[in-house]
């Protein structure tokens, strides 16, 4: 009885987000080079290390944020994305599912697959069912390839900024697909003609290859929680000042 217990215990825990440190202002982020073609745009910051080449900005554009070669702070991000990419490829129990990911709706939780590979056809929903701290991990030990027109749609409340794609190699994203996440990838990235990515890509050792995208970082959310009634008690008629406490004030800051 007492395993029983702990075990349902353990399962009903809600899993916590993957801190990316200083990556988290990057919306792309390369180490041995990023190339683009076309009229990309990339909301938050791009960033290369240890390599030295960026190419196609303009005609790519980079908005509310910097480009950042071979600078301290992309440096600094990639030291973050390996503890990141570290911490999701740890995470622990993951339950194994089909590596067609396309057609199905997935709850929260930490997935791989048998054959270490996800692909995703058609429409992959991720269900927060009401709770906008829910986390989705998916660990892919080889690769991420999602086919044309595909897309990640986002339900119950869930957020990019807790979706990670933890890739052992390469990812790639099919032509004009949509994808809700951060990708950590540990070879390259490819990203295809017309894809847009609400999250991240982000590599830790190879290239990031761009091609008319729209990549927007995904941050996480600000919330104010204060106690709606306090007990003012009795006064006389007249009385200058009827006063009591609302108690705490809670706030959580995800934005990164």
């Amino acid at each position: 009885m007492t395993m029983l217990l702990t075990a349902q215990s353990s399962a009903c825990t809600p899993e916590e987000p993957v801190g990316l440190g200083r990556a988290a202002s990057f919306a792309v982020l390369g180490a041995s080079t990023v190339t683009n073609t076309g009229e990309t745009v990339i909301t938050g910051d791009l960033g290369l290390s240890p390599g030295t080449s960026v190419t196609g900005f303009p005609p790519g554009t980079v908005v509310g944020g910097s480009i950042h070669v071979a600078d301290t702070a992309a440096a600094h991000a990639q030291v973050d994305l390996t503890a990141a990419y570290n911490d999701a490829a740890s995470r622990t129990p993951a339950t194994t599912i089909g590596t067609e990911l396309g057609g199905t709706t997935v709850k929260p939780g930490v997935y791989n697959s048998a054959a270490g590979t996800f692909g995703i056809t058609g429409n992959l929903t991720l269900d927060a069912q009401g709770d906008p701290d829910a986390v989705f991990i998916f660990q892919a030990a080889s690769t991420l390839i999602t086919a044309s027109s595909s897309a990640v749609i986002l339900t119950g409340g869930a957020r990019a900024a807790n979706v990670i794609w933890q890739v052992g190699s390469s990812a790639t994203l099919g032509t004009d697909s949509s994808l809700a996440g951060n990708v950590l990838a540990l070879t390259s990235i490819t990203v295809t003609t017309g894809v847009n990515v609400n999250g991240r890509v982000l590599a830790r050792n190879g290239a990031v290859t761009l091609d008319t995208n729209a990549i927007s970082r995904s941050t996480g959310a600000l919330s104010i929680n204060v106690p709606g009634r306090a007990d003012l008690g009795s006064a006389a008629a007249g009385a200058a000042n009827v006063s009591d406490r609302l108690g705490e004030i809670t706030v959580s800051d995800t934005r990164g």
